[in-house]
């Protein structure tokens, strides 16, 4: 089985050319770092409002783009109610860029932890994950992706999933989130911030699920990251009003990158 697009010609354009350039624009529009990320959070709005921030994430990974063949990528589900995690049986997710072949190494790997299940409802028109892949698909050309839709869930079970699949180098963590929802600007801003120093202080208890669509997943890395002692780079932090919105009422997007150190 092949999951199809859910949100292209809505999220993203449908058509491959259009899409192209637009990804190649928010990746250019990007802010800079010299950072070698392992792991990242990043948004996961329409490419008009959040392209850019994540763009700024997607586009330090070009120095390792023969070396990350594995993407682990969580997001929270914004349609289905679930407990857990949820996992798919489809062998490749499709975008307008092409199929995306599922990892089945990974999953066969933490498919006997039980917070994991095979839900594909979960994933039939969840656009949390689907819109990072267009990102990847331009930037890395070589990867194998494991897609998980995280429901009801804590940060415990989730960092216990992603040490499974941490991997070295050759495997990148994703985490798929926006922040603030609906607020005007300054408010947007102040709550964001709130929120960016948390994940930079690696705390992800004092993040509530109002200040981040994708708290559960967000705190799973941060759990991780502290006990392997990351250092965290806020690259990007922005919310719909600086991108393509209006200032009234905002959705807030933060770009994170999150390094090891060295051995």
């Amino acid at each position: 089985m092949i999951r199809k697009p859910a949100v292209a010609g809505s999220f993203y354009p449908a058509n491959a050319s259009q899409l192209k350039t637009l990804v190649q624009q928010c990746l250019e529009q990007g802010k800079s770092s010299s950072a070698t990320p392992k792991a990242m959070i990043v948004p996961h709005a329409g490419f008009i409002y959040s392209g850019p921030i994540a763009g700024s994430a997607y586009r330090t990974l070009r120095p390792l783009q023969s070396i990350i063949h594995r993407v682990i990528l969580l997001g929270p589900s914004h349609r289905v109610d679930f407990q857990g995690i949820a996992t798919t049986s489809a062998s490749a997710f499709k975008t307008p860029l092409g199929e995306v072949t599922i990892d089945q190494q990974a999953l066969q790997q933490v498919m006997p932890l039980s917070q994991l299940s095979t839900i594909d409802e979960a994933h039939l028109n969840e656009h949390s994950l689907e819109v990072q892949l267009p990102f990847l698909q331009q930037i890395l050309p070589d990867f194998s992706l494991l897609p998980l839709v995280v429901g009801r869930s804590d940060a415990h079970s989730i960092a216990e999933v992603l040490e499974q699949l941490w991997g070295g180098p050759e495997t990148l963590v994703l985490i798929s989130s926006d922040l603030s929802h609906y607020l005007p600007y300054s408010e947007a801003q102040k709550i964001d911030q709130h929120t960016s120093e948390a994940i930079l202080q690696l705390n992800g208890e004092t993040i509530q699920h109002k200040d981040a669509c994708g708290r559960l997943p967000i705190q799973g890395l941060l759990k991780i990251a502290a006990e392997k002692g990351m250092q965290v780079e806020n690259i990007d932090l922005r919310n719909s009003g600086d991108t393509a919105g209006d200032k009234g009422r905002v959705v807030g997007y933060g770009a994170y990158l999150f390094m090891e150190q060295a051995a």
